[in-house]
């Protein structure tokens, strides 16, 4: 284990115990947060009886299919956008800009030109999670070595064929670095949704529990939520420093 994943690991570890302190001392009172501890039992209770199986599945599914779809659509605009320049330089600034808009602000929208269905849900994903993808794989795109792409031109290789075997693979490492941001950005997206207007999800149901001081199943979600989203940026995370230690760039 690296050094900075060791203290990464200490100051997480530290947190975890000064709140557990603070919970069990009375200092934040059982009304606001229970331990740490009690929070891991609930959550193993909670996917033991199965209660909010179904609510877990629809959130997770609608975060899945935001991301694959900003991922696959993030790329190939970005390799259409990197092919011509025009319309690049025209978007540059509302990329630059575009985490400023209050996206949820169009989700009564979407509702209504979609339904109240998982779609405007998943839109709502999507539309956060594809420019992180579009901007890092420009990012990656502009640093393809001039060299690989002459190789391409003499081998007579056709623009499709060139970025399939040369660009993307190329610049996986700066995809990946967008696809990091994007899980965060799907997951967010979808859950923002379920707590705006939603019967069903782990936003609706955190939701309900706060409201309700359900702090019994409102802790164990936001955890569940956190575990699933630090898995895969740490898998993606690992699969980035491999490609960049194949280079020589880390």
């Amino acid at each position: 284990m690296s050094r900075p994943a060791i203290y990464r690991l200490v100051i997480i570890l530290g947190f975890i115990a000064l709140l557990e302190v603070l919970c069990l001392t009375g200092t934040i009172d059982v009304i606001t947060m229970q331990p740490p501890h009690r929070m891991i039992i609930d959550l193993f209770d909670m996917l033991a009886s199965g209660s909010l199986n179904a609510a877990i599945v629809k959130t997770l599914s609608n975060a899945a299919i935001a991301f694959v779809l900003a991922l696959a659509i993030g790329i190939m605009t970005a390799v259409v956008l990197y092919r011509f320049r025009l319309a690049r330089d025209v978007l540059d600034p509302l990329f630059a800009t575009y985490y400023a808009i209050p996206v949820f602000a169009f989700y009564p929208l979407l509702i209504i030109v979609l339904g109240l269905g998982d779609a405007p849900q998943i839109l709502l994903g999507f539309m956060l999670a594809v420019v992180a993808i579009i901007v890092n794989t420009l990012n990656g795109l502009d640093r393809v070595p001039r060299v690989l792409l002459k190789t391409a031109r003499v081998n007579c290789m056709g623009p499709v064929e060139t970025a399939a075997k040369i660009m993307l693979p190329s610049a996986a490492p700066y995809v990946l670095t967008g696809a990091k941001l994007a899980v965060a950005y799907s997951l967010i997206g979808i859950i923002g949704a379920e707590f705006i207007m939603s019967r069903g999800g782990m936003g609706y149901e955190i939701s309900f529990a706060y409201n309700n001081f359900d702090n019994a199943t409102m802790y164990p979600l936001i955890l569940l939520i956190l575990f699933v989203s630090i898995s895969v940026n740490t898998i993606l995370a690992y699969w980035e420093k491999r490609l960049m230690r194949r280079r020589g760039q880390g």
